[in-house]
């Protein structure tokens, strides 16, 4: 018989892969989500009727609501994926970002730390609370430093960033003063199925897809290590299995793109599954850079590859042909979530910064 979960965030891209791989492994799952534009049932459509799956509207910043889940379902885990996550948003309201990240995740650990103590020491030896970060807390690298390891010196660089190192900091120290047993992971950049479509490479995938303007930050060299959210996921679970209380994990996909070769690499695909777009290469904008854009991120995931024997399924061709075969392969979902807020964000974010040079650099 598996474990019961309770995850935070678990309507969300990453959270909700996470519940569906879970699930499909035999554990229960509380399922925690506040469904903000990011957050979205649909992704869960698969397990909506499945009796280990049992899915709660709730803010974990509701000391009130998580005290009453952690009683009365009496999980052996609990998992943290509930967070604002994009920085061009917290650029624009960076509140909203210290109240999740920061506060929110101070009342979890707060009221896991009080479940905590309630348990027996059996129950006590088995319990976790993992709390899923980024590697954006470590800061910016220049192109010949050395990859993020885990000893690396925090230096965020956005209220983003900067929200999810105090998250980070907050978790160690209710390890070392209260004892609770926490595990830290930071991953690089996650693709896959069900990503909300303001980053990146969904991003890239449906304005190819509709003939739009594929819209590149600055000069679009900056490098960012991908890691395909199936295999961030296994890593994630295998942390929580066999990782040391009190530690933290770093999970990178070993694949370092520039933002250009993302694109380019996303319009090679679509010219082959969407030929009547192509060239979509034609589409691609510079735009204009987005404040305190960090360079180049990089992950070093020896450890948790020597310690716990974890490796990446996936390659980035892989895993982007996987990626953009679900985008094209998903009209109802996309459909869904690329309505009202969506549409408000996009034309804010990136109309005003307007076409810094044109597609043929």
């Amino acid at each position: 018989m598996g474990r019961t979960i309770l995850v935070t965030g678990g309507a969300g891209f990453i959270g909700s892969n996470f519940v569906l791989q879970r699930i499909a492994a035999g554990d229960r799952v509380v399922n925690l989500d506040k469904l903000t534009y990011a957050g979205n049932l649909g992704n869960l459509d698969s397990v909506k009727s499945h009796p280990d799956h049992i899915f709660v509207q709730g803010d974990i910043g509701d000391s009130a609501l998580v005290q009453c889940l952690l009683q009365t379902h009496r999980p052996q885990a609990l998992v943290n994926f509930a967070a604002e996550s994009h920085v061009d948003r917290s650029i624009i309201s960076p509140e909203e970002f210290i109240f999740t990240n920061v506060v929110g995740t101070f009342r979890l650990l707060h009221e896991s730390l009080n479940y905590y103590r309630t348990i027996d020491s059996k129950a006590q030896s088995r319990f976790r609370f993992l709390h899923v970060s980024t590697d954006e807390v470590y800061g910016s690298l220049s192109q010949t430093a050395p990859a993020f390891t885990e000893s690396k010196a925090y230096e965020p660089n956005s209220p983003y960033s900067a929200s999810k190192a105090g998250s980070d900091h907050l978790v160690r120290a209710y390890h070392h003063t209260y004892g609770l047993p926490t595990l830290t992971t930071n991953c690089s950049n996650n693709y896959g199925p069900h990503q909300f479509p303001e980053k990146l490479i969904p991003l890239i995938i449906l304005n190819a897809l509709k003939g739009e303007p594929l819209p590149i930050y600055g000069d679009g060299l900056n490098v960012r290590d991908w890691l395909y959210v199936g295999d961030h996921c296994e890593a994630i679970g295998l942390v929580l299995e066999k990782g040391a209380a009190g530690e933290t994990y770093n999970i990178g996909g070993d694949s370092e793109k520039t933002n250009i070769d993302v694109v380019t690499t996303i319009c090679s695909i679509m010219d082959e599954c969407h030929p009547e777009g192509a060239p979509h290469k034609r589409l691609i904008t510079y735009v204009k850079d987005r404040p305190g854009h960090d360079r180049r991120y990089a992950i070093d995931a020896s450890r948790i590859k020597r310690e716990l024997g974890w490796q990446p399924r996936e390659t980035f061709h892989s895993g982007i042909r996987r990626t953009v075969e679900w985008y094209l392969s998903s009209s109802a979902w996309i459909h869904e979530v690329t309505s009202g807020d969506y549409r408000n964000w996009i034309a804010a974010n990136y109309n005003s910064r307007g076409a810094a040079k044109d597609s043929a650099r």
